[in-house]
């Protein structure tokens, strides 16, 4: 892995009217010809995301938005995109011409506060006219920070790059939330965690997937060591171990044998999992796996992938999941399949969301999605949690997370699933 992953980056979405110079700030920001830039209102046609180091910040992406202005033909469908930003986005960088506020302003800076999202308002065009003392300090009574730039100017870019940097960071600082741990504080320094990763059809030729790679970097940065093997090895490489490993992480689809082939006192789960609380919310997903008991003929359930692939003969969200759902359940379930970021606007519909690790999101984005599944009264899991709550052995992989006193073992049929 040379690169580091998108979901993994610091999403900045730029917000803005049509022809205020959203694109020119892009193309500004990262020295190079992103977005192609036009007097011609309109000319951002789609979402262009570009990722870059964006130093000393880190690993970013910035996301070029359509005018939310737009009056085109296409206007619903491209305003409609840009809006999808504010799910992805980490920060909202508002750009404005001098001494203007209208109504579109007023709507961006209005969701970015309705959702928690630092927002940094960004005067462009400064070169054609200066904003007013009053206007600045408008600007910063209500956001803390402001800048002026001009995007047109090549001898002040340095200075206001700067600017804009030390203005992103100290917001960021500001945004008291942050991603729980990988693995990292599941294993002590010193200590061997063993990876349990299937070679099957699934794996891709001559690498690992990216949530193996993840938790064995993450275990690598936290000072802990990571052995990888497979399900067929794992039991007698475990008998040769002079101690035991102070957790094992196995994927989904191997997890009865593994658990089978795990002592009791040797700390166990899967790796969907451990990208349920890194990206998600553990116990909401938990909790949502009990919706499973409570299906009936009929109901429509959605299983939702953050990444586009071609299905494989046995893939795991299209064919294993609905196979099992609908073995465990005996039920008639209208099963629907969706990829990429393609997530339903309308998910009333649904009984029951599986959605995957998310790895290829955010962790804001995989908690709006999680949002607006617990607001319209959905049950949303994710594959790990459901293929253990289905196999019976949920309890076992969520007890690393001091996670017993919530009871999500499947019972009869007819009785209730208590959490």
């Amino acid at each position: 892995m040379n690169e580091t992953p998108t979901g993994m980056r610091l999403q900045i979405g730029v917000f803005g009217r049509a022809n205020v110079g959203k694109s020119s700030l892009v193309n500004w920001i990262a020295g190079q010809q992103v977005s192609i830039v036009s007097p011609m209102a309109g000319t951002t046609t789609d979402v262009v995301a570009k990722a870059m180091e964006l130093l000393p910040i880190g690993p970013v992406t910035l996301l070029d938005t359509g005018g939310l202005d737009d009056t085109s033909a296409l206007a619903a469908q491209r305003i409609e995109r840009a809006r999808r930003i504010f799910d992805r986005a980490d920060i909202v960088l508002l750009v404005l011409e001098a001494d203007l506020w209208s109504a579109f302003e007023e709507e961006i800076a209005s969701e970015a506060e309705r959702r928690a999202l630092p927002c940094l308002p960004v005067v462009n065009k400064t070169d054609l006219r200066a904003p007013s003392a009053t206007y600045l300090d408008t600007l910063r009574a209500r956001f803390g920070s402001v800048i002026s730039i001009s995007t047109l100017r090549a001898d002040g870019r340095e200075e206001g790059l700067c600017a804009l940097k030390e203005a992103i960071a100290s917001l960021l600082q500001r945004d008291t939330r942050s991603a729980p741990v990988l693995v990292g504080d599941l294993v002590p320094r010193g200590r061997i965690c063993v990876l349990v990763v299937p070679i099957d059809l699934q794996a891709p030729k001559g690498r690992l997937i990216l949530p193996q790679v993840q938790v064995l970097r993450d275990l690598l940065d936290h000072g802990a060591a990571g052995l990888v093997t497979t399900e067929r090895e794992y039991a007698a490489l475990l008998s040769k171990l002079p101690e035991p490993p102070s957790l094992v992480v196995c994927d989904s689809q191997v997890v009865l044998p593994v658990v089978k082939n795990t002592p009791p006192s040797v700390p166990c789960t899967t790796f969907s999992i451990l990208f349920a609380r890194f990206k998600g919310h553990l116990a909401e997903l938990a909790r949502g796996a009990r919706a499973i008991d409570s299906l009936r003929d009929g109901d429509r359930v959605l299983i939702a992938e953050a990444c586009s692939h071609h299905p494989m003969e046995d893939d795991i969200g299209r064919v294993k999941i609905p196979r099992w759902l609908r073995q465990y359940t005996g039920l008639d379930l209208k099963i629907d399949v969706t990829s990429g970021r393609d997530y339903p606007m309308e998910l009333s519909e649904y009984r029951l969301i599986i959605h995957c690790g998310a790895c290829m999101l955010t962790r804001r984005e995989m908690l709006n999605r999680l949002c607006r599944g617990r607001e319209g009264g959905l049950a949303i899991t994710n594959y790990g949690v459901a293929i253990a709550y289905l196999q019976g052995v949920l309890d076992r992989v969520l007890a690393p997370f001091h996670m017993n006193q919530v009871s999500v073992t499947p019972v009869e049929k007819g009785g209730e699933s208590r959490l």
